[in-house]
């Protein structure tokens, strides 16, 4: 019985490059498109994602266990983002009602 990394060497590894180009496309696009500030918030760690599995998957192809160590450090730092994001979110949400990134211009003094 084999792990699951072993599997993943039967795909190529342009696969993955386009996979994770694409995923991480879409996150620039919500980003740039969207004004919702939740929205915005899961696009950045929509390209977080990508960038993680992308990470990986030159990892396994390299057989060098480094890329995933990264991975681990970049997944505890995501987590410290989606904390302090959500507390700011909260927080802008608590002084105008909207979640709306342009209303973010009346906290201007």
């Amino acid at each position: 019985m084999g792990s699951i990394f072993e599997n993943m060497q039967g795909v190529p590894l342009n696969h993955y490059i386009w996979f994770c180009a694409l995923i991480f496309t879409i996150g620039v696009i919500g980003v740039l498109i969207r004004r919702n500030a939740i929205i915005i918030f899961m696009s950045v760690e929509l390209m977080l994602n990508a960038v993680n599995l992308l990470l990986a998957a030159f990892s396994v192809h390299h057989n060098d266990p480094s890329g995933q160590v990264f991975v681990f450090f970049i997944m505890a730092l995501a987590a410290a983002e989606v904390a302090i994001g959500l507390s700011i979110i909260v927080m802008v949400y608590r002084n105008t009602q909207s979640i709306d990134i342009n209303v973010l211009n009346r906290l201007k003094w």
